[in-house]
């Protein structure tokens, strides 16, 4: 028994020897880490290649880099390759991106960056990894700026009763002159609040920067309360700067200089000498010309083309954006200038860029509208200073932008003239507007397999500015309850103007313009059809 436990002792004792000296530290063993035949293999996988290095400084005190998979539509980051993004579904959007480890302290180009041209200090020469501002009282800020914080951080914490809020519920807006910027100003909330950051998003050619350009104008008036204070506070410089103290900045990095003034002379912006424009796609160049021109506003097209030297990625890319989006907010907050930005958009109709780019800014707008239609739409999606989706209604013309008094009037501008047999008018509610839209429908045969009564085709469903789902519901209650034999018409939907109706008051109104063209019976002009329908074919106010 004595001679048994003595052997299974030795040999436990042999296995963990031999266990200990494969495992051992390099510094432990010798200066060559011993490394098992298994693990050389898994070094060799992709997934080990893209995660390998680690947040250490090699012998010449550089910061190694790391590769990741990140999704460039959301930012998300992934652990390998994979053809569909896990957090916001998008399909071949995964690509290999180079990123340099910083520890808990790295991150925030962007923010030391704003904090670099706010302290005077040349970018060009100065590492933002390495930058200490020299200004009295911002050591806190730079903390928060090394750590990618979006404000400034360092205050002590306060009692919520103590807190002053009484010169920021009754600050100034920034008022927008003209019917155009009434019609702004009602989406914004009432007008542009200091120091705020307002993205605008839509499809190409849809008017984004034709708007800007006209907010530029009309953020230009002299008559903006604090303009002539903002003038005065702003420091003294050369006479070139003072010439455009107090007017709007147009930053644009799509277009030249010439481009932008060719369209401001059709728009009859020339001749104004307060708005300065600026073509550039360096970040730094651009907080530069924000804190020395001291601007009542300043709107930078696009957010997609601009570049932060020392960010890893090419313009456009999740890093570069999150980054100069970081910069511009610290510049705005700090030095209470409202920023306009332009977003592009993605074929889904989603912002381009990482979603946090939504969470930095104050106010998120989108432009809709069909590109051989004449009239936009502008849609609050988020707003901290004012109601979400509000709506702005808009004509356009190759003057520019023009408000519609009377949206309603638009859509049925042309409904009295040709009255039809499949139109019904219903009541939709864009924000607090309501609006009057028109919703056509046209029933006409299934196509017929052969001659002599064959097997009949498939019949179609082709909504167009109505909901596909909402709309194979409604006939679906035709069919069951208003003994309607839609399976052997197609059926076409439109809502005149190119709206989008996505409201359940609508279905009566799809419905009766439906059983209109069905029947070949008019609906009568002067009415106007509203109520949500029930699975059971009832009516609800």
């Amino acid at each position: 028994m004595q001679r048994t436990m003595l052997c299974k002792a030795r040999a436990l004792l042999v296995i963990r020897r031999f266990v200990s000296s494969l495992a051992a530290p390099a510094f432990l063993t010798s200066a060559q880490p011993r490394t098992s035949p298994s693990r050389l293999s898994h070094r060799n996988s992709r997934q080990w290649r893209s995660f390998q290095t680690s947040a250490v400084k090699n012998a010449s005190g550089e910061v190694k880099s790391k590769s990741v998979y990140q999704c460039k539509e959301c930012g998300e980051t992934h652990l390998q390759y994979t053809g569909r993004c896990s957090s916001c579904k998008a399909w071949n959007s995964i690509q290999r991106v180079t990123v340099n480890e910083g520890g808990g302290g790295g991150g925030g180009g962007g923010a030391q960056a704003a904090l670099a041209v706010a302290a005077g200090i040349d970018t060009r020469k100065t590492n933002a990894s390495y930058f200490q501002p020299k200004v009295s009282g911002q050591a806190a800020a730079a903390r928060s700026a090394r750590t990618g914080a979006w404000v400034q951080g360092g205050d002590r914490p306060e009692r919520l009763s103590s807190i002053g809020t009484q010169n920021f519920a009754s600050q100034w807006r920034l008022p927008l002159h003209g019917p155009g910027g009434a019609e702004v100003a009602h989406v914004l909330g009432g007008g542009v609040v200091p120091g705020s950051m307002v993205l605008i998003g839509g499809d190409p050619g849809v008017g984004k920067s034709t708007l800007l350009l006209q907010v530029a104008g009309m953020l230009s008036q002299p008559d903006v309360p604090g303009q002539d204070q903002a003038a005065a506070d702003a420091p003294s410089s050369d006479a070139e700067d003072d010439e455009i103290l107090g007017g709007v900045l147009y930053v644009s990095g799509e277009e030249s200089k010439e481009q932008v003034g060719s369209r401001a002379a059709r728009m009859g912006l020339k001749a104004r000498s307060d708005i300065a424009l600026y073509s550039a796609t360096r970040m730094e160049d651009i907080l530069r010309a924000i804190v020395t021109m001291r601007p009542i506003a300043a709107i930078v097209d696009s957010i997609q083309t601009v570049y932060l030297d020392g960010v890893t990625g090419s313009a456009g890319s999740v890093s570069q954006v999150r980054e100069c989006a970081t910069a511009l907010l610290h510049v705005a907050k700090r030095e209470r200038v409202p920023i306009f930005l332009v977003g592009h958009v993605t074929k889904t109709g989603d912002i381009a860029g990482p979603r946090v780019l939504e969470h930095i800014v104050d106010t998120v707008l989108y432009m809709e509208g069909e590109r051989h239609q004449n009239f936009r739409l502008l849609r609050g999606i988020k707003n901290r200073y004012g109601a979400t989706d509000e709506v702005g209604v808009f004509q356009m013309d190759d003057q520019g932008l023009h408000a519609v008094p009377n949206p309603s009037a638009l859509f049925l501008s042309d409904r009295m003239n040709t009255p039809g047999v499949s139109a019904a008018v219903t009541v939709t509610m864009e924000g607090t507007r309501p609006l009057l839209a028109e919703i056509q429908a046209l029933c006409s045969p299934a196509r017929i397999g052969g001659e002599g009564g064959g097997n009949q085709g498939p019949a179609g469903r082709y909504p167009n500015g109505v909901n596909r789902d909402r709309f194979s519901l409604l006939t679906a209650v035709l069919q069951k309850h208003a003994k309607l034999r839609l399976y052997t018409v197609d059926i076409h939907t439109n809502v005149v103007g190119g709206l989008a109706v996505k409201e359940p008051a609508s279905d009566l109104a799809i419905a009766v313009a439906i059983a209109s063209s069905y029947y070949e019976s008019p609906v009568p002009p002067t009415i106007a059809v509203i109520g949500e329908i029930g699975l059971g074919g009832e009516i609800r106010p």
